[in-house]
């Protein structure tokens, strides 16, 4: 559902050797491979929280003070970004929506954001009845506040953002369908070109700065002597949503089992590959070849395959709604916020939006989902960076859930076709080539 959606489709319908590539170009990077940093993500920020906790013991206050000014002015960049994040991802995704493949574009994603949200509103319903008893007494209190911090900021700069996020978010939905009424010109060229660009700031600055900005993050809960309990509460959610993914999978592919007539552990088994694949690489788009083998093994048929695969690595992210809904009640628990039910319920169903249109980079789903939580939850810089840590140091989990799952979305979508499957793929290219 991102950048060049309609590319990935035909390359995945066509070519499967060229799936991964088609899903970056979906994803709005480039098609050849980009130079991967030698150091991944997740080992920077655990070597970030490592050597916070420790220097945090010794560290001068003078010192400390420099990484508390870099935090201030990298949160209220953030701030002033997440507007523009929607508006550039938001918008061009549901243009989209209106091209492809057709029928079977329309069903894939219709299937993948109610697989999303169920796997939301799961989690939500598991974390209200058991988050509350296991971190009773843990308290972090309200992180933002500088009364509350033994570390002030040298100085602050303000950043103010264009638009509130509520505003981005409506902006977004009405030019979104308004681009859908018409043909494509440049004014939907324009907002895929402004998603490649928000998706290059991710890249290139948001991302390589995140170890920074944890670090000055647990550098002042250690400072603070709140480390300890903000590293407990994270264990116990981490083993909650471990054993939530499970639970989720083996519902994904009772469903699949029955679209299939085969035996659904049989089905997850053969997946394998793909779910340990995931969990080494952290990427959806890096697992797609061997996604598509293993789906193929389960009895789906390869234009099938070959199209949900590709398609679900950019739009089905149900493990990472589970991950990011979890941590999100612990959070509100461990601060004092409280637990404004309805409001997680609109929050679940608002984040099954916006994964669909999260780019497909690394962290790029926990800051596209950082504009619900700041809009809808309340969240303040400090909670959504303890959420950014949170979401990478498990990330391996969710993606290996969420490309596990495409595999059922494409067993469902089998039983869906009934065998006419080539013939709405073939209209979906015709579409493309002739504009209709």
């Amino acid at each position: 559902m991102n950048s060049n959606l309609d590319s990935a489709v035909d390359s995945a319908a066509e070519d499967p050797a060229a799936a991964r590539g088609a899903a970056d170009s979906a994803a709005g990077t480039p098609s050849a491979a980009p130079r991967r940093p030698r150091f991944g993500l997740l080992p920077r920020i655990l070597v970030a929280i490592v050597l916070a906790i420790g220097l945090g013991l010794v560290m001068p206050e003078s010192i400390a003070r420099v990484f508390t000014t870099f935090n201030g002015i990298f949160s209220g960049f953030l701030g002033f970004l997440i507007p523009l994040i929607i508006v550039g991802l938001v918008t061009p995704a549901i243009a989209e929506l209106g091209r492809g493949a057709g029928k079977m574009l329309a069903a894939t994603t219709g299937i993948a954001y109610l697989s999303t949200v169920l796997c939301g509103l799961f989690a939500l319903g598991i974390s209200l009845v058991l988050l509350p008893r296991m971190l009773d007494g843990a308290s972090i209190g309200t992180l933002e506040n500088p009364e509350d911090s033994a570390i002030a900021a040298y100085f602050d700069i303000e950043i103010p953002p264009v638009f509130d996020v509520m505003t981005a978010l409506v902006l977004s939905f009405c030019l979104g369908i308004g681009l859908t009424l018409v043909k494509k010109g440049a004014l939907q060229e324009s907002f895929e070109q402004l998603r490649t660009i928000i998706v290059r700031i991710i890249e290139a600055i948001i991302v390589p700065l995140l170890p920074l900005y944890i670090f000055g993050m647990f550098l002042g809960l250690t400072m603070n002597g709140q480390i300890w309990t903000v590293i407990g509460t994270f264990l116990a959610v981490i083993l909650l949503v471990f054993a939530m993914t499970v639970v989720v999978l083996l519902a994904q592919y009772g469903v699949a089992g029955l679209a299939m007539g085969s035996n659904p552990l049989r089905m997850l088994g053969r997946m394998l590959p793909a779910y340990m694949t995931a969990l080494g690489t952290s990427s959806s788009a890096a697992t797609i070849p061997v996604t598509v083998e293993c789906t193929k093994r389960n009895g789906i048929p390869d234009a099938i395959a070959d199209f949900v695969i590709p398609l679900g690595a950019t739009i089905h992210l149900a493990g990472s709604t589970l991950k990011i809904t979890t941590f999100a009640v612990a959070i509100m628990i461990v601060t004092g916020m409280g637990l404004n039910v309805p409001a997680l319920l609109g929050f679940v169903f608002m984040l099954g939006i916006v994964m669909i249109a999260a780019p497909g980079v690394p962290g790029g789903a926990i800051m596209a989902a950082a504009s619900v939580l700041s809009s809808i939850l309340g969240f303040d810089d400090a909670a959504v960076g303890l959420m950014i840590a949170a979401y990478i140091a498990i990330d391996s989990f969710g993606t290996a859930t969420n490309v596990t799952g495409d595999g059922a979305i494409a067993a469902v979508m089998t039983r869906l076709s009934k065998g006419r499957v080539e013939g709405d793929l073939a209209a979906g290219r015709h579409e493309q080539v002739h504009g209709v």
